[in-house]
């Protein structure tokens, strides 16, 4: 990930400064270590792994603390400091994202349960290579969208919103191939019903994701891009002036 920090705009007090920061620097932290879990869940179900499965599992509580610790600090500075303009919109984004994320975490969860499961039955010739396929795609969207959180970069985080499409075109040709294989060999019924549900997590992980990308939008430009339709525009120069007629 990027090692560039968003610029915060100087304030009387350093320590309101170091504030914003600490928050930002806990939410790149964060986001670490949801991208680490969807990892090793994706290994745990690639490889037949049911322990590093159950392991993901067990450990989404630390995804969960630092939600609960992040927030806190986020009412903290609403309530000492008063925010307003981009610092307002800065927090606002924080408590946004860090929900997105946490349920990126419990979808990571869901991973590894379903793997520990599916670890027991036999794993086909193609070892998921469509789930895997679909996993490397979601994995570089939760990755890009918080690159364009640390940098600010609402250019990138509009390219990585409109891969969402992608993501379900994707999802939804893995549900007619399932539902083929279903019908073929009614056996595999229980087993590829995992699987559904596997690629249907990985889904949500790219939904959340781009909703990741458009609160950075939100942060960098103040302006709501959500429910515009942004894979049929060309550039967020072109989204924003749609807005600017819509107001």
């Amino acid at each position: 990930m990027a090692d560039k920090k968003i610029e915060f705009s100087h304030h009387i007090s350093r320590q309101f400064d170091q504030e914003l920061e600490e928050v930002r620097t806990n939410v790149l932290k964060m986001g670490g270590l949801v991208e680490q879990q969807l990892d090793l869940a994706m290994k745990a179900l690639t490889q037949g792994d049911s322990d590093l499965g159950e392991q993901v599992a067990r450990d989404d509580y630390k995804v969960n603390s630092l939600e609960v610790a992040i927030d806190e600090e986020c009412s903290r500075i609403l309530a000492k400091r008063s925010p307003t303009a981009s610092d307002l919109r800065f927090v606002v984004t924080v408590i946004k994202t860090i929900t997105d994320l946490e349920r990126i975490g419990d979808e990571a969860e869901k991973i590894g349960y379903l793997a520990a499961g599916l670890a027991m039955a036999k794993q086909p010739k193609n070892r998921y290579r469509e789930i895997r396929n679909l996993g490397s795609h979601v994995k570089q969207m939760v990755h890009s969208s918080l690159n364009a959180f640390a940098r600010l970069d609402a250019d990138e985080a509009f390219e990585v919103a409109k891969r969402d499409v992608e993501v379900d075109e994707h999802y939804e040709s893995i549900l007619r191939q399932l539902i083929t294989f279903m019908m073929e060999d009614p056996r595999t019924i229980r087993p590829l019903l995992s699987v559904m549900w596997v690629a249907r997590a990985l889904e949500r992980i790219g939904d959340h994701a781009k909703n990741i990308c458009e609160y950075v939008i939100y942060l960098a430009h103040g302006k709501d891009v959500r429910h515009i339709g942004m894979q049929s525009h060309a550039s967020l120069a072109e989204v924003e002036r749609k807005l600017d007629e819509l107001d």
